[in-house]
């Protein structure tokens, strides 16, 4: 994602183990997969450093311009969970998600309605309003 003209995403970590089973679907992504050069061709900017970490689960972990940096583990996954994984790190600016708005409003007085249910059928039931006048209390 690029932030004013400039894009966040600026290094790319993909870690696995030589021997592990839960990177299985990493070292095949690594070595079958044309996606990871045609993803270095479409992206130069971004730095693509691929190590093995034996003894660990694999993981993808992007660093951003700001020095924030998000890592997502890709254990018994599947090669195209990691393009996914890969094209969300991408595509994000790696700032925490922060609450817009503060509280939520909250009012003084409890709702004389009372709470909604989606059990709640009144449009297939019919009812009778009887109108009382003044006089008729």
């Amino acid at each position: 994602m690029a932030t004013r003209g400039v894009n966040q995403l600026w290094k790319l970590r993909i870690r696995y183990c030589e021997h592990g089973g839960s990177s299985d679907a990493v070292r095949n992504y690594l070595q079958q997969s044309p996606h990871l050069l045609n993803f270095a061709k479409e992206n130069p900017h971004i730095t693509i450093i691929v190590k093995p970490r034996n003894g660990h689960h694999p993981y993808l972990q992007g660093e951003y311009v700001t020095g924030q940096s998000k890592q997502i583990c890709v254990k018994n996954t599947t090669d195209k969970r990691i393009r996914v994984v890969m094209d969300m790190l991408r595509n994000t600016s790696g700032r925490k998600i922060v609450r817009l708005g503060g509280l939520a409003v909250r009012g003084d007085c409890a709702s004389i309605q009372g709470v909604w249910t989606p059990m709640l059928t009144l449009g297939e039931s019919s009812f009778n309003i009887n109108i009382v006048g003044e006089g008729q209390a």
